[in-house]
């Protein structure tokens, strides 16, 4: 597929990550280590405009104690994301697990510690085009623009797994072009016609699905099932000198996983709609009232499969040269309801 870099290249940011190695940004205060030392106790991260994530609905549940979280924007996409936690602007990210991949195959010194999102039969990205598009199978995109909302993360390695799954070559892969949007904006470009398709998820996809005129070729659900997308990650430093708040952070973050997936549905978005209302980021409740699922499996453990899954498409892109070992990527270490 054809791709343009929109992004901080992995490299930079490894640079700029070791400069920063070591040193301090966010708040101290409470909580000591073994050896007596005072660990970060404030938690500095970007959000996701009109959403609540996992770590907000933790915080507001009361699973981080004594931990606050120090909202400094929101994240454009997940790579960007996890860069910022790996160059010190941030204390932690999430991103597709690929794109952890990539990040730390170029040296960045960081590790995922939970998984944050997934699809099931609920939740799950579709690729969506007009009712009239002539697009109805693989064959159908060649030639054709896809929007996604960043290159080489979640929808780039799906719509890549799809066509080769269904026969494409190399050559003709590279004739389906990937255009990014910004997720808030993709339902328009396709309806517009900017675009001939476009992925959806969430509650942008169930919005766009209400309004009519739109239909799904396929989904990512429909091509694994019920799957982890991708995990938080903290740097490999910041783990070692918190360990208690990584651990308390994660657990948080995992007793929220469960509460959205135990908690009537109504519930959910009605804390959702609190939180949004009270936090003051002028923004929209309005989406909200299509969630539908947490998505998330097995209490956010992270498997080796949640990264070998992308094996060709990561060997396809360079990503990786050889065999990937997800060994080194990651913990459950610090998630109490999977240690126990």
């Amino acid at each position: 597929m054809k791709r343009h870099l929109t992004i901080m290249s992995a490299a930079a940011a490894v640079v700029i990550a070791m400069t920063v190695s070591g040193c301090g940004g966010a708040a101290e205060a409470g909580g000591r280590r073994d050896d007596g030392a005072t660990e970060v106790k404030e938690l500095r991260y970007q959000g996701s405009a009109n959403a609540v994530t996992l770590p907000e609905l933790a915080q507001d549940l009361g699973y981080l104690g004594d931990i606050k979280l120090n909202w400094v924007g929101n994240t454009t996409s997940g790579p960007q994301d996890i860069q910022s936690a790996a160059t010190g602007q941030t204390d932690f990210g999430g991103a597709f697990a690929g794109a952890v991949v990539k990040l730390v195959e170029a040296g960045a010194p960081v590790k995922a510690v939970i998984n944050y999102y997934g699809e099931d039969e609920k939740t799950f990205n579709g690729f969506y085009v007009k009712d009239d598009s002539p697009i109805r199978s693989a064959r159908d995109f060649i030639g054709k623009k896809i929007a996604v909302n960043t290159l080489g993360a979640h929808a780039d390695a799906v719509i890549n797994t799809y066509l080769q799954k269904n026969g494409l070559s190399a050559e003709e892969i590279k004739q389906v072009q990937l255009v990014v949007v910004p997720p808030n904006d993709t339902e328009e470009a396709i309806r517009r016609g900017q675009v001939d398709a476009g992925s959806l998820g969430g509650v942008l996809q169930d919005k766009a699905i209400a309004g009519g005129g739109l239909r799904s070729v396929f989904s990512d659900a429909e091509l694994f099932g019920t799957f982890a997308g991708g995990p938080y990650v903290l740097r490999t430093d910041f783990i070692a000198k918190n360990p208690n708040t990584t651990r308390t952070f994660t657990t948080g973050v995992a007793k929220a996983i469960e509460w959205e997936r135990t908690t009537p549905r109504e519930e959910v978005i009605a804390r959702f709609t609190r939180i949004l209302q009270e936090r003051g980021r002028n923004e929209n409740p309005a989406a909200l009232q299509y969630w539908k699922s947490v998505g998330v499996p097995a209490k956010g453990e992270i498997k080796d499969e949640d990264f070998t899954r992308w094996g060709k498409w990561l060997k396809d892109t360079g990503i990786i040269k050889g065999e990937l070992d997800p060994k080194k990527l990651y913990t459950n270490e610090f998630n109490a309801l999977v240690t126990g």
